[in-house]
């Protein structure tokens, strides 16, 4: 029986890889993470040298994770997590973020559910913190989504703009 195929319309993810980072990665990683959005929900200072990247990746030892997207050949997301060490070795910290371009695409869905797959799959980690700031409320959102519970929040947790601003402590437990 031939049927036809089904028509679905374009998915902008379809050319979407995610695959680990490396150090050759560093030029477009520091340009990712020198864009005035995706800075200003990082800790990250501006003007971040593609040599400091390389020195971070390089660094990365056996407990971290870290992953790029890239679409098309170019890096447009960076995610992963660091697992604690010692009586924490059961948590690990996350970071992620997305280039300004590709918010609301379902990409920053796609790359946390890597990263959690990693973590529950393949490391047993029962627990997986982060810190947002309170005004980033599309990633808050994200990572309610993916089971993020609000923990807490740590006051003038970091100066940014020229002013203190709040973050969120989330987490999630494996269910």
């Amino acid at each position: 029986m031939n049927a036809e195929p089904a028509v679905h319309p374009p998915n902008p993810t379809d050319d979407v890889v995610i695959r680990a980072a490396r150090p050759i990665d560093c030029e477009g990683i520091a340009a990712l993470g020198n864009m005035p959005g995706y800075r200003w929900g990082t800790l990250r200072l501006p003007y971040q040298s593609p040599e400091e990247t390389r020195k971070r990746l390089e660094g990365n030892g056996p407990n971290n994770v870290s992953l790029v997207v890239e679409k098309n050949g170019r890096i447009i997301g960076l995610g992963g997590f660091e697992r604690l060490p010692g009586r924490r070795s059961h948590a690990a910290y996350l970071g992620m973020g997305l280039h300004d371009d590709f918010r609301g695409q379902g990409i920053g869905s796609r790359l946390l559910r890597e990263i959690i797959m990693i973590a529950d799959d393949w490391l047993n980690l029962r627990r997986i913190e982060l810190t947002v700031y309170v005004d980033n409320a599309p990633a808050i959102a994200l990572y309610k989504r993916n089971g993020f519970e609000i923990e807490g929040t740590h006051r003038d947790f970091a100066f940014r703009g020229g002013v203190f601003v709040d973050a969120y402590a989330m987490a999630r437990i494996k269910p």
